[in-house]
C-alpha cells in the first residue's frame, strides 16, 4: 500500500492489523486506539516483535524506514508507528 494518498486513518487500521497480528491478537482494529502501549495489558509486541512490526509496515507500506532508527526514540504506541510510516513516506 503505497503510503502517498492514503490518510492517518488508513495507516492507522493498517498499522493497528500488524501489531494485531504480531501480538496473536484475534480481536477488531477498533478495540485499539493510537495511544495503546505497544507492551501493555493488550498488546505484547516484545523488542524481536518490533523488529517484526517494522519489517511488516516497510513491506506493507513500500517504505524503507530510516537506519538509525534504533539510535533514536524507539516507537512506544500504536500513534508512533503511524506517526514513523508517515514521516517516512513524506
Amino acid at each position: 500500500m503505497p503510503t502517498g494518498t492514503a490518510d492517518r486513518d488508513t495507516v492507522a487500521d493498517t498499522v493497528k492489523r500488524i501489531v494485531i497480528a504480531q501480538s496473536q491478537l484475534t480481536i477488531s482494529t477498533g478495540r485499539i486506539t493510537e495511544a495503546e502501549p505497544l507492551a501493555g495489558p493488550l498488546l505484547d509486541v516484545t523488542s524481536l516483535g518490533l523488529l517484526a512490526v517494522l519489517l511488516k509496515i516497510e513491506e506493507d507500506f513500500g517504505v524503507t524506514l530510516p537506519d538509525d532508527l534504533f539510535s533514536a526514540s524507539l516507537p512506544r504506541t500504536v500513534g508512533d508507528l503511524v506517526d514513523l510510516v508517515q514521516r517516512t513516506a513524506r
